[in-house]
């Protein structure tokens, strides 16, 4: 066969391979679609913006980060971490209080890389908006090879300190020699990129792993007519949301008194995984009753902005990480 096309793994691409073949490997994942009825809820969120431009206005995408941050707060298991041993057949399970969400994000220049969005179940919408954009702001001027290489290099390191030694030799093999070697910075050019500012750059900090994955899907291409039917986990994560594209469906509409029709309703696909081992599917019923209980109520979003102009410059000052969003 005549190949049309050869491209040899990149940094990210070898990232990207290595967790999912861990985690298709390790973890038992079990899958639900949840397909709520997001009509009310879209209506509120377009008067939300009213009056909102450029930054400050509120995407949907950060909407629903805020809704799934909730429904992890009724649901915690699902916001934890796990360590298994299968040969001895022990385990822990180890819940966060913290919700750090990781997000895989298409970049400017067109790359993609999960970053890591840090305690968003403690924050409002004003504020979700505004780190995400100084996110933005700042991976303008990442050398992503060179993040991404940080980020393996401190994961080989890990799996150094497990005895791994011939994991850790391969791993450095790989990524210095042969077609996918990684060409990251050295010597000077390396020194000048660490003087940068760690608040004008992407970090470790950025890109070390959350407490949870959402992926937004539906954002890639919002003309979409499925779902994304099952998301890897990404251990030691024991749960991933994958956000479909909002759809118009014809559904079973109950009136006030009693009786039903059938009217056309806009529906959002959201994929929930979670790893068996940790989390049976009763413990996923608090995190959608809790979601059902917000699109049952959708005027609840307006008390998760800022009514006090001075509201997020507060947390700012209690965060290193904002300190330069105006």
């Amino acid at each position: 066969m005549r190949v049309t096309r050869r491209e040899y793994f990149g940094i990210q691409r070898k990232i990207v391979a290595n967790v999912t073949s861990d985690s298709w490997q390790n973890v038992p994942h079990v899958c639900y679609m949840y397909e709520p009825d997001v009509t009310d809820l879209y209506n509120e969120f377009k008067k939300l913006n009213k009056g909102r431009e450029g930054e400050n206005k509120i995407t949907f995408n950060t909407l629903m980060l805020k809704i799934i941050a909730e429904g992890l707060k009724a649901a915690p298991i699902m916001n934890s971490h796990i360590d298994f041993n299968r040969k001895f057949v022990t385990g822990k399970i180890d819940t966060f209080e913290e919700i750090n969400i990781s997000m895989p994000t298409i970049l400017p220049n067109g790359e993609m890389m999960t970053i890591n969005l840090r305690d968003f179940g403690n924050r409002k919408l004003d504020d979700m908006t505004a780190y995400i954009n100084d996110v933005r702001r700042r991976a303008e001027k990442t050398n992503l090879t060179e993040a991404m290489y940080n980020v393996a290099f401190n994961k080989t390191i890990e799996t150094l300190k497990q005895g791994k030694i011939f994991q850790v030799l391969t791993r450095i093999g790989g990524a210095n020699f042969g077609k996918c070697k990684v060409d990251h910075l050295r010597g000077k050019a390396k020194k000048e990129y660490d003087a940068i500012p760690e608040t004008e750059r992407l970090t470790m900090k950025d890109l070390e792993q959350g407490t949870v994955t959402v992926s937004n899907v539906g954002s890639i291409y919002r003309g979409q007519h499925g779902a994304v039917s099952l998301l890897e986990i990404v251990p030691p994560q024991v749960s991933a949301f994958a956000i479909g594209a909002i759809q118009d469906r014809p559904v079973v509409i109950k009136n006030d008194d009693g009786s039903k029709d059938i009217g056309i309703r806009s529906i959002l696909p959201l994929c929930i995984t979670f790893d068996h081992r940790a989390i049976d599917f009763g413990d996923i019923v608090p995190f959608m009753k809790k979601v059902d209980e917000i699109l049952d109520n959708p005027s609840i979003i307006h008390t998760w902005v800022s009514n006090d102009k001075n509201d997020n410059t507060k947390d700012k000052k209690n965060d290193d990480f904002l300190t330069v969003v105006a």
